[in-house]
């Protein structure tokens, strides 16, 4: 009776490579075909033991064995969770992970799926005690030089920054990169300075940002710039040649786009707390209706303001009331909160622009006086008040208000408003213009 042998059981092999740069990727026969085909020829030396490799590739070229966060061993590890891989054949044991405690987790999918794991260039089993300790040696060894790898790298970027040499990154504007030195860029290296100094003129980073997105300046990725960047950039001491390496500074190579001096006077605003250089910023922002508004006997009422705490509380208060002239019976309010009839004023010329009669007329005024404005824009202007009021600077919102408004009286019954409307036309091709901007972007 002839015995007839059975053939082994078919065992699906999936081959994983890696490489932790992208350097030399391009190459016709690059390091990842190398470790494929070292890793095939030994697939073929076990043909007899029914090995087989897949058509599927699991190769990560240009990714760090330290941790897990991987395309290609994503890839295998979902196709080994669906029943679809025996065997995982790697080069070496580190192209799969230079970490011990990834490994581990690794060996404990493979294991429960009843995956074995295979090095080519290092033999041992993983389902015996004995290959599990061999296993569990070469990957310290692996983490271990891989932690060594890190700490020269380390070393060398904090030796390389206290000689002041750039080690790459992120180019802060004003400068570009030229054989691997930051060299000065004259016209961003203008735009710093303009920033720096209109930072100690206006003593806010809340209002120079706002000030300059209407501007439409942007970083050197080509972006709005907001307050956070501007702090950043205001705190960054490349500007004043130094290279700073974790919260020390050294001497750097580049040259110095911010003197000592434009800088000391910009990190002594800095060194204020926000609130006191916010009030400061409102102490200085001009009345919206100074010279404008008066009592319903004629006498002005003047801007005017007090202190509590760290709170400002502004208000409009008749001459009468300054001068402590007497008035005879009093029929309208001599002191108003600022805020209040400000925000009054500003819904009442909201509403009155609305109104057909001042649309019809700011479309005819800016159809004769500007081509470049459309009717569309004059109308949304009109109707879209409140947002295009909020995008302008508080001596910006003063001086529309002063092109608008000829008088505001304040009676007994509330406050009138009397509107120029021989300017209302100019005013909205103003206003026009952050609309275009926002739409530009």
């Amino acid at each position: 009776m002839d015995r007839t042998t059975r053939p082994a059981r078919r065992l699906r092999c999936a081959i994983y490579t890696r490489k932790s740069s992208e350097e030399g990727l391009d190459m016709e026969f690059n390091s990842l075909d190398a470790q494929r085909e070292a890793c095939e020829a030994y697939i073929a030396s076990q043909r007899s033991e029914g090995w087989v490799a897949t058509r599927d590739r699991y190769d990560d070229g240009g990714f760090s064995g330290g941790n897990l966060e991987r395309p290609g061993l994503k890839q295998l590890l979902a196709d080994i969770d669906d029943g679809l891989i025996d065997v995982v054949v790697v080069y070496k044991i580190d192209r799969l992970s230079r970490s011990l405690m990834d490994f581990s987790k690794l060996v404990e999918i493979f294991d429960r799926n009843g995956v074995t794991f295979v090095s080519v260039t290092q033999s041992f089993n993983t389902t015996t005690s004995m290959g599990r300790l061999t296993l569990n040696i070469l990957l310290s060894f692996a983490q271990f030089e891989r932690e060594v790898i890190g700490e020269r790298i380390r070393d060398k970027v904090a030796a390389s920054r206290k000689r002041g040499i750039w080690m790459g990154g992120y180019v802060p504007l004003g400068y570009d990169v030229q054989d691997r030195k930051l060299v000065v860029n004259d016209a961003e290296a203008a735009s710093v300075r303009r920033i720096f100094e209109r930072f100690v003129e206006l003593g806010s980073a809340t209002v120079l940002a706002r000030e300059l997105r209407r501007d439409g300046f942007r970083n050197k990725q080509g972006t709005l710039i907001d307050k956070g960047y501007l702090y950043r950039l205001l705190n960054n001491r490349v500007y004043r040649g130094e290279a700073v390496h974790k919260g020390k500074a050294y001497p750097g190579e580049h040259d110095v786009i911010i003197d000592n001096d434009l800088w000391d006077r910009a990190h002594a605003i800095m060194k204020e707390s926000p609130r006191k250089r916010a009030n400061n910023s409102r102490s200085q922002t001009p009345a919206l209706l100074k010279g404008l508004i008066f009592s319903d006997t004629g006498v002005a009422m003047t801007p005017t303001s007090t202190r509590k705490g760290a709170k400002l509380y502004r208000y409009y208060v008749s001459m009468d009331t300054i001068k402590n002239r007497e008035t005879g019976a009093e029929t309208a309010p001599m002191r108003l909160a600022a805020g209040m009839v400000e925000d009054a004023v500003v819904t009442e010329v909201r509403r009155i622009l609305q109104t057909p009669e001042v649309v019809t007329q700011v479309i005819a005024a800016v159809k004769q006086q500007d081509s470049a404005v459309s009717e569309s824009d004059a109308i949304a202007a009109l109707h879209e008040f409140n947002a295009l009021w909020a995008q302008l600077f508080p001596a910006e919102q003063a001086r529309i208000i002063q092109l608008l408004v000829r008088r505001v009286t304040v009676t007994a019954a509330g406050l009138e408003v009397d509107i120029r409307r021989e300017g209302i036309a100019g005013v909205v091709r103003e206003m026009v213009a952050p609309r275009n901007l926002e739409a530009a972007e």
